[in-house]
Parts: C-alpha cells; sequence; structure tokens
C-alpha cells in the first residue's frame, strides 16, 4: 500500500471502484474486495457488494460506472492520440478520484 492510502482506507476502494468501472482491477485485488465485503459493511456501512457500499456511501446516482467508463473510453482515444501509447488505469483512476472526489 502506498501513501496514498495511509489513513485513508475508503479512497483505496474508491480507487479500485474506478478501475473496476474500466475493467482494469487486477484478479488479485478484485478478489481481496470480495473477500473483504463483511469489513467493509461494519466498517463503512451499507450492504450489498463492495462496488454497492462505494456507491451507496458516495451517494452516487444510478448509472456511475458507465460514466467512469465512457470517460476512460473518450481519454483514452485522445491520450493514444496525443502520446502514441496507451494511458496507465491506476494513473487515469487517480487522477479521476481526485479531480472529482477530494478527500
Amino acid at each position: 500500500m502506498s501513501d496514498r492510502y495511509e489513513g485513508k482506507p475508503f479512497l483505496r476502494l474508491l480507487d479500485s471502484y474506478v478501475l473496476d468501472a474500466i475493467d482494469r482491477l487486477d484478479e488479485a485485488n478484485a478478489k481481496w474486495l470480495v473477500e473483504a465485503e463483511p469489513y467493509f459493511r461494519e466498517t463503512f456501512g451499507g450492504s450489498g457488494s463492495w462496488q454497492d457500499i462505494v456507491a451507496q456511501r458516495m451517494q452516487f446516482p444510478e448509472g456511475m460506472q458507465s460514466a467512469i467508463a465512457e470517460t476512460w473510453q473518450k481519454g483514452r482515444v485522445r491520450f493514444v492520440e496525443q502520446n502514441g501509447h496507451e494511458p496507465e488505469p491506476v494513473q487515469f483512476a487517480h487522477m479521476f478520484v481526485d479531480q472529482n472526489f477530494p478527500h
């Protein structure tokens, strides 16, 4: 875990939510997140999956993951055109969260 998450346990969930929305959440973290759902329910409140807990706590509107995916796709195309290579998904997640959900 990096310094990014020190003292901010929910931030890791939020970053993971974005990575999941763009279909770039790695298998190991996806498995850990599902296994930790009881802890997340107890710690952060809410019900359902870890994604549901994030959406409930953040009061996201219906379709938030689709909106994030659309932002990724549009931005990805521009990024590739400008830089000649694929963007880094984790960097996108961090930037997206930092710009849209100050912590």
